[in-house]
Parts: structure tokens; sequence; C-alpha cells
């Protein structure tokens, strides 16, 4: 299912950009069977959107894009993650495996709340960067290969689901994303070191 105006995939990037963007990846993950959403930075900073959509954490992987905190209209405190990748060349495939392994930490945590922190709930994922195209993209089919590889055998099913439900063409993810997560998929597969030299 998505929820972004029915057009916003044949839209100019810059236009597109400025519309929230939210399209459902994949539902019942973890424990709680939360619902994973790929989207943009506008949809990331919509309360009214994220409390419609019962999203309560979002991780944003744009190493350019910082987001305030949010509090939405029940008084549930957005948790916010970060990690920040550079769209195209430079990232070492450590780091985008940290964003896979912090995505399966939000979708399996629990939310038991303490005096001390920000009032919270369980709820659903969105994970965004900029535009939510190419390195959010290419974190969700990861993750999707690795904890569901009964519906996603290979990285490129992966990718091609991803690609669907966020209308992308073949252009994204961009090229260097692809290759970096089939580096870091070559990289378990022989054993990760992991403070290996990066080869960019």
């Amino acid at each position: 299912m998505t929820r972004m105006p029915p057009a916003s995939a044949l839209l100019p990037e810059e236009e597109e950009d400025r519309l929230p963007v939210l399209c459902e990846v994949a539902s019942g993950l973890g424990p709680h069977g939360a619902t994973l959403f790929i989207g943009n930075k506008v949809a990331a900073d919509d309360p009214a959107l994220l409390l419609t959509e019962g999203v309560t954490s979002t991780m944003n992987l744009a190493v350019n894009v910082e987001m305030a905190p949010l509090t939405l209209s029940d008084g549930t405190t957005i948790r916010r993650t970060h990690i920040g990748l550079i769209d195209g060349p430079g990232n070492a495939p450590q780091h985008l495996l940290a964003g896979v392994m912090a995505l399966h930490g939000m979708l399996t945590q629990d939310s038991p709340g303490k005096p001390h922190y920000p009032p919270h709930r369980r709820g659903h994922v969105l994970v965004h960067c900029r535009g939510g195209r190419s390195r959010s993209a290419t974190v969700i089919a990861l993750y999707l290969h690795l904890a569901l590889p009964e519906q996603f055998p290979d990285f490129d099913s992966a990718v091609n689901h991803v690609r669907q439900v966020r209308g992308l063409g073949t252009n994204q993810p961009q090229p260097a994303m692809l290759a970096l997560g089939q580096d870091a998929l070559a990289s378990l597969s022989t054993g990760l070191r992991i403070f290996a030299p990066a080869k960019f």
C-alpha cells in the first residue's frame, strides 16, 4: 500500500521532494508485527501523517539531512535514529550494514518507557533519506533480503520490490549504492572484518 499522491512518482524529483511520500514496504515484522515504510524527509517531519499511519520511529539515512525532534498531537515523541550515508561513492560496506542492523533493532526493540525517557509508544517504522529513492531504498532492500530470505532470495528481488512500492525506475537506487549493497553481502559471506580498510 502506498500513501502518497498517485501521480507523485511521475513528477520531477525536485517537485516530488516538496510532497510527503510514505510507502508501505512490508508488514508483520519483528515480534510486534510492525509495518515498515519508505519515504522522504517531508513525511518524516509531518506529525499528522505519522500519527495517522501509526509511525512512532524514523531512521534518517542522509548524511546531509538533520531532523529536529518531533512530538505528535497525542504526546508521543518520535524516536529518531540517524545513520548518515552519502548518496553515491564514499561509503564503507560496514556503514551500510550498520543501517541494516539498526533497522532490525528498531523493528524488534521493546518500548517499556522510563520516567526520564521522552513519552513514546510502540508503533511502525519509517526509513527515509532526503527523497527516499536511493540510500533508504538500498538499506531496506538489503534488510529484506537478509531478514526475509524466503520472500526475497536475493538482493535484486528485494530491490525490485522496493522499486515497485516506491514507484522508482531502474535508475534508482544510485548504481554506487547498489554496488555497495553487493559489497556488503560479499563481506558477510567471506567473514566481515569490522575495521577492514574501506575501498572507495
